[in-house]
Formats: C-alpha cells, structure tokens, sequence
C-alpha cells in the first residue's frame, strides 16, 4: 500500500472514530437531555402517545387511569374522585408533569406508569415485534377506599389530616388531607386551561395541593407525651403507680411564666400524681417536669427512634420516578429548660407531621417495633405480572415490648376514664388527646388524637389532626378516629 493510500485509509479510520464517538455522545447525554427538555415537542407526544398504567386501590377501585381521546395526544389522565385520593396520586399534567417529591405516586413510581421503566423493557420489545401499543405498568396501593372515604368525609371543610396505618405492616390504609383539589383540572390536555388551573391552585391561601400528612408541621400537644412516657419507662426508674412531681401551676424555669393544666385532676394531690393518671389526664405540670428531669438528650432519643429529624420516605425510588417524602418531624435542638419543658408538652419548638404521630401510635401498638410506612403494594404490568411487591421493613426497635404494653394501659385509661364517649362497644381502644394552642397570641388550636385498637390486638393505628379550631382534640378529632376505627373492624 503506498503512501497516499495509507494516508487515506488513516484520515477514514479517524473519521469513522469521531462519528462512532459523537453518535454514542449523542445517544447517551445529549439524546436523555433533549427528552427531559419540556420544549420537545417530540417527546410530549411519545409520552401521551402511550396509555399510562391505572393507580387502583387496594380493594381494586381504580382510582386513575388513561383514556383514549381524538386529540393528537392520544391519551388523557382521568382521575376518579379526583380530590378524595388527590394526596395518593397526585397529578400527570400536561403543563407540569407529575410535580415535585410531594406530589404522589404518579411522581413516585412515574418510569413504571409510563412504561418506561428498565423492568419493563422486555414489555416494549414485546410491542415493538407484536405491533401492538406499549403499556406501562399499573400501581396497587395499600389504601383502603372505604376508610379512605370515609376519613375524607369526616374532616369535611375543616382543614387537617388523617392517616390510617396497619401497625404490624407499616401500610398506609388511608391518607386524607384537606382542603383538596380535582387533579382533572390539570390533566386536561387544553393547556391554556391547565395553565389557569394550577395558577389558582397555587394562588389558592387555602393551599388545596399540599398534602398536609406528610408535608405540613404542625405542634403535637399533647399526643407528643407519649414520647416523654416512653422515654421515662425505659430508663427503668418509673411504673404506672410511680408518683411523679405535678401541681396546679408549674413555673417554667428561669422565667415568670407559669403553665397550667387543661382539668383540676392533671395537679394530682398535694404536688404529686401517679404515672398512670399524668397520662390519663394529660397533665401539663407533670410532663414539664418530666421532660426536664429527664432531659433533651433521653427526650430527643427516643423521639428520633421514632423517626423524628428525618425526612421519611413514603414510596419510590429515584430509580422509578421522584420519591413521596414526608418533610421531617422537628424536635429543639439544645433547648433551654423552659423551651424543654414547653417542647415536653409538644409545645414550643416542637413540630409534627400526622404521618409521624401515625407511626408513633404504631409503634406502641407493635411492641416498640416501628415499621417502614408504605404505599403501593404491588405493580403489575400489562400482562398482570408482578413486577414488584412491597415487603413490610423494620426502621427501628425503639423500646422494649414491655414498655409499649405499660403506655397501652395508660393509654385505655384515657379512653375509660377520660373520654368514655369515645369507647368502642366490644373493643379496647388505646390512645392520647392533644390540645396544641397556635397563634401569636394562642387564640386558636390544632385538635389531635392518636391511637390504636383492639389495644389487646392492634389492627389498626390512626392519627388525626384538625387545624385551627375552637375545640379540643377530644371533640374535633376523637369522633374522627372512633368511626373510622369502627369502620375497619366491621371486617
């Protein structure tokens, strides 16, 4: 070979490595760029070319699914009882996708919905030789729609949360928040429409997007002493009949400011009150100074076993989409003893998430055992094969079966002995009442319970909250969590 051909054969060589390198540049980066760029039109159209997989529930409701339209899109989200499960879904939405990690499992398990999921790729292949239309995969959740429904129905107009746990599992059986919103608003495909709809959502002070389970704080009251109660039962140094410092008046310390009791029984007698009966009638005065003897560091222990100070992670994976995370649950750091004290009573610096007093109620309900709170129970593909199913997962063993069956009975006796008109004929009902004061100037409450049943044999963990009310957590949650609990026992 001469010279001016070898040049040749070298200057093509060259070329073919260049345009083999860019190619595999282009496939790999710049190609996933162009598809996640919300100005490829190209790419808007493959993704509603295709019906996304049905969310269902776990009694097979459906509760979303893609139906076919005459549109060039193909294929438009219907949502069923739209603002019912809005906080389980979320929204698929021409204009805004499936939003961020707060926005349910169409953002969480949004690769398996469309289709596009690595599990799936056998599926696509499959349509791609049969000729048929690719399908993505459709979503089983833990909820149960009739508590579901019915915990809807209960909080009405009132503005708060309920979630509904099984202890043993960590399932999520109901997750209700309101006010609400229509996911449908946002699916439709008229973009000018969409566009207006979410601008109201968004503009709306009444903030019906935010699912108020897992992403709104709120000041626990007094469902947070069962953390105290925990602590101090561990340490080994307290029983039921332990008699504990209380009073009617307790002075925060290093200030003037005096704190009281919501009832004369939660000052025990003569400055003191039993174990037991500080529980029962959620006194003020004794878990203020409980806490405080106890200390931050005990205190603040066992509330981050119990899942404080960390985001929880609800459903998916960054694998199958944007994570449902629930913000975390906020305890003080390095408090002051009067901010102790206060944070003791789950005031002051102290914030929840409902979700997080769900799985508090669950952990006492399940030996101490607190489980990993989950959504989606199972995801099918098109042809009804498990993909992939959900396996109950211990997060923590964060206090011994004994002092979990000690709080339980304490928590009976604030049913029996404190609010009987929350007994459930037949059943024994465990749980604790908060009363959180919000406001500058305390002018409002956040109505609380938490609680478990059959206490002898839970099925069943709920938590409840009802924001900015005149009531106590007795009146505005109580009769919330009794019909509910009603509910899931018929079965």
């Amino acid at each position: 070979m001469n010279k001016s051909l070898r040049q040749l054969f070298t200057a093509v060589l060259v070329l073919f490595v260049i345009l083999g390198i860019s190619s595999s540049v282009f496939t790999a980066v710049v190609d996933n760029n162009l598809n996640a760029d919300s100005r490829n039109a190209r790419s808007i159209y493959r993704t509603y070319g295709t019906p996304r997989g049905a969310i269902l529930t776990s009694d097979g409701t459906v509760i979303a699914q893609s139906i076919g339209t005459n549109d060039s899109f193909k294929y438009q989200r219907q949502y069923f009882d739209g603002a019912l499960y809005a906080p389980i879904t979320g929204y698929f939405s021409i204009t805004h996708g499936t939003g961020p990690t707060s926005n349910g499992i169409e953002g969480s398990r949004n690769d398996l919905l469309s289709g596009q999921a690595d599990e799936l790729l056998w599926e696509r292949f499959k349509a791609v030789l049969s000729g048929e239309q690719n399908t993505g995969a459709s979503v089983e959740t833990s909820i149960d729609s009739k508590l579901q429904a019915l915990a809807y129905q209960l909080l009405g107009d009132r503005d708060g949360a309920v979630v509904v746990t099984e202890p043993k599992t960590g399932r999520i059986l109901a997750m209700a928040s309101t006010p609400s919103y229509d996911p449908n608003t946002l699916a439709t495909h008229a973009t000018a429409d969409a566009n207006k709809a979410f601008e109201q959502l968004v503009g709306d002070e009444a903030n019906p997007m935010l699912n108020r389970a897992t992403r709104q704080l709120y000041p626990p009251g007094s469902t947070f002493k069962t953390i105290v109660a925990l602590a101090a039962l561990e340490t080994g140094n307290y029983q039921l009949d332990t008699q504990i410092p209380a009073g009617a008046t307790y002075t925060l310390p290093g200030t003037a400011t005096d704190l009281i009791n919501s009832s004369a029984a939660g000052g025990g007698s003569n400055g003191k009150i039993s174990f037991q009966d500080a529980i029962t009638y959620s006194s003020n005065t004794a878990f203020a100074q409980l806490g405080v003897a106890l200390g931050a560091d005990k205190v603040r222990a066992m509330a981050e076993k119990l899942g404080y100070d960390e985001p929880i992670t609800v459903d998916g994976t960054t694998s199958t989409g944007s994570p449902m995370v629930s913000v975390a649950s906020k305890f003080p750091d390095n408090p002051t003893d009067d901010r102790l004290a206060l944070a003791s009573i789950g005031q002051g610096d102290n914030q929840i998430t409902p979700l997080q007093s769900a799985m508090i109620a669950s952990a006492i309900a399940n030996d101490g055992v607190l489980m990993k709170p989950t959504i989606v129970d199972r995801v099918r593909s098109s042809d009804l094969s498990v993909i992939s199913e959900t396996k109950a997962q211990v997060l923590t063993k964060a206090f011994s079966a004994d002092t979990a069956n000690t709080l339980t009975t304490a928590m009976e006796s604030v049913i029996t002995k404190e609010y009987p008109s929350l007994q459930i004929d037949g059943v024994k009902v465990a749980a604790k009442t908060g009363t959180a004061q919000i406001g500058t100037a305390n002018q409002s409450i956040d109505g609380w319970i938490m609680g478990f049943a059959p206490a002898d044999n839970p099925q069943i963990a709920i938590s409840v909250v009802v924001h900015n009310t005149d009531l106590y957590g007795s009146l505005a949650a109580g009769p919330i969590m009794k019909s509910l609990m009603e509910e899931a026992l018929k079965k």
